[in-house]
């Protein structure tokens, strides 16, 4: 089975923002979102990131930061 990556352990191993770190794998194939509750007037939508270590290497490895 396959490791997978919180944002908040990808922020704390890379130093980036909760907000980068949701822009950059968001759209990446390999990255897993689970759905919360959708959005409703005046809140904002849920949703939860998993990255597997295969697509944090290969993301990290493409804007040089490791």
């Amino acid at each position: 089975m396959q490791q997978l990556l919180t944002v908040k352990e990808i922020m704390q191993l890379t130093g980036r923002s909760a907000r980068t770190i949701r822009r950059w794998f968001e759209n990446e194939p390999g990255t897993i979102i689970l759905p919360g509750h959708d959005e409703q007037m005046h809140k904002r939508r849920y949703r939860t990131l998993r990255v597997p270590v295969a697509v944090f290497r290969r993301i990290f490895a493409q804007k040089k930061l490791c």
